[in-house]
């Protein structure tokens, strides 16, 4: 079990990680998520970043806002990077060649590099059980190249490649349960995370960091460009992803499911859940959904969220 303990006051005095001045959008959800997990940090550090957003925003030639050594890789092999990386220092620990006694790995990766281009990358690294942090940043499409579906986009949303229209009023499909099937690896630590609930992010970044083997996080993670919402939304939709059961919070260590944070206050007082109605109607990605014609698909979205939240609570062993 993990003995971070969170002092406000201390966290402030550690350097930033992730410098101010970096390219990303106003409101983007990627660098909160990023300042926080890396707040959690142990020691010496090392980021792998896969092809995306928070790689172009960040590394804009001769710059760059990564104030620690950091590797850029395709898009499709940050945990196979990660994993050489791994690897390696065990070699050099072996061989007596190390002086840290730890030196942590993360790879950051968005939805695109995680749910589809990147899985069998991911998929491989869990089950050779490499010691390091993947942390994916679910902005739940690839925004990074035009706002196209991925395996991450939700059901109904509008993006380039889904167009909203009288035929197809969006995605047809739900989400991958990507953290469910990191969890069918049997890895040691599985989380879900948002940025408006940074304390709770912060600890499962820690436990993810000091667990021995792999470690996986998906954070939530608001495009203001993509979801077509005001960049001073970012931490409210998060917050209301959470209230809805859209986006629970709960953490998966050793064979024990739990949930935490707003999603553990939720299943133990129902009366705080929110229809998905409050999460859907500040996104523009949405609007369609609210025309008369379209509103069966908003009570299936409904629907599924309620499946998925009871199935969840049943596994969950602190209600």
């Amino acid at each position: 079990m993990s003995m971070f303990k969170i002092n406000l006051r201390e966290l402030a005095k550690k350097p930033n990680l992730l410098l101010p001045g970096h390219r990303l959008c106003a409101g983007c959800g990627a660098p909160i998520v990023v300042k926080q997990v890396l707040m959690a940090t142990r020691g010496p550090t090392i980021v792998v970043n896969a092809t995306g957003c928070l790689e172009v925003a960040t590394t804009i030639y001769p710059y760059s806002a990564w104030n620690l050594p950091w590797i850029h890789v395709a898009f499709e092999n940050a945990a196979a990077v990660a994993s050489g990386i791994e690897a390696a220092f065990k070699a050099l620990k072996r061989k007596g060649r190390m002086k840290y006694e730890h030196i942590d790995v993360i790879a950051f990766g968005g939805d695109g590099g995680t749910y589809d281009i990147g899985i069998q990358a991911l998929s491989g690294a869990f089950e050779r059980g490499h010691d390091f942090l993947y942390v994916l940043y679910d902005n739940e499409a690839y925004m990074n190249t035009g706002i196209q579906r991925s395996g991450g986009t939700p059901m109904g949303a509008a993006t380039t490649t889904t167009p909203a229209g009288t035929v197809i009023p969006g995605k047809k499909e739900h989400k991958k349960p990507i953290a469910e099937i990191a969890v069918a690896h049997k890895i040691p630590y599985v989380a879900t995370a948002t940025p408006a609930h940074f304390i709770d992010l912060m600890r499962k970044a820690r436990k993810g960091i000091e667990v021995n083997g792999p470690a996986f996080i998906h954070a939530f993670s608001p495009c203001p460009r993509g979801w077509r919402m005001p960049g001073e939304l970012t931490i409210e939709i998060s917050k209301i992803a959470v209230d809805t059961c859209y986006f629970p919070l709960w953490e998966y260590e050793n064979g024990v499911w739990k949930l935490t944070d707003r999603s553990l206050a939720i299943a133990k007082n129902p009366k705080l859940k929110k229809p998905i109605e409050e999460f859907l109607k500040l996104q523009g990605r949405f609007r369609h959904l609210f025309k008369p014609e379209n509103q069966k698909i908003i009570r299936e979205i409904q629907e599924y969220v309620d499946l998925v939240w009871e199935d969840l609570k049943e596994r969950c062993e602190n209600i």
